[in-house]
């Protein structure tokens, strides 16, 4: 059985790139442009680093990016949450979650500590961690603001709702291929 090609720039180039020959490469150069248009990975990945540049820019006053940020108010909103279940609630690895917890607790934004099970490593915030989440909550309403009033309402929530079905199939390939 042969397996059909699959457009992805992440994973398949119709043809190798061809540095000896611009004039034959340059009939190519729709290639990228038409796998660019058709992969998920692609566009997922570069909507999330555009709009992740938009807060982060409008965040740097307050000293956090949009990461940080996300973090602080998932841990805010969560209590004393467990590691394990706030990388689950992330969608992180456990690694990345350490690795983006270290600046905030070098920071003293959040603290972690053992749970009642000496081996559950809980994570809060600090007081001044809840200081900084005040501080940078209405630079983050004023940019989600302006970014949903651009997409319109009616957008954002279907948006919304089609970002939650690519979650959940993505999750499901990912059981798949386990």
């Amino acid at each position: 059985m042969r397996v059909p090609d699959i457009a992805c720039i992440y994973t398949h180039m119709p043809h190798a790139p061809d540095f000896r020959a611009p004039s034959a490469a340059a009939g190519r150069a729709t290639a990228l442009d038409d796998i660019s248009t058709e992969c998920v990975c692609f566009h997922l990945r570069k909507t999330a680093r555009t709009i992740t540049q938009v807060y982060d820019h409008a965040l740097a006053p307050t000293g956090l990016r949009a990461t940080q940020f996300t973090l602080l108010r998932v841990i805010s909103r969560t209590g004393g949450l467990p590691f394990a279940a706030l990388a689950d609630v992330l969608g992180l690895e456990r690694t990345t979650l350490t690795r983006n917890l270290r600046p905030l607790e070098r920071d003293k934004l959040v603290r972690t500590f053992p749970g009642a099970d000496r081996r559950v490593r809980l994570v809060s915030l600090t007081p001044k961690g809840e200081r900084k989440l005040a501080e940078a909550e209405p630079v983050w309403a004023a940019t989600h603001a302006d970014i949903t009033g651009r997409l319109g309402d009616g957008t954002w929530t279907q948006l919304q709702r089609n970002l939650s079905r690519t979650i959940a199939v993505g999750l499901a390939a990912a059981g798949d291929h386990q």
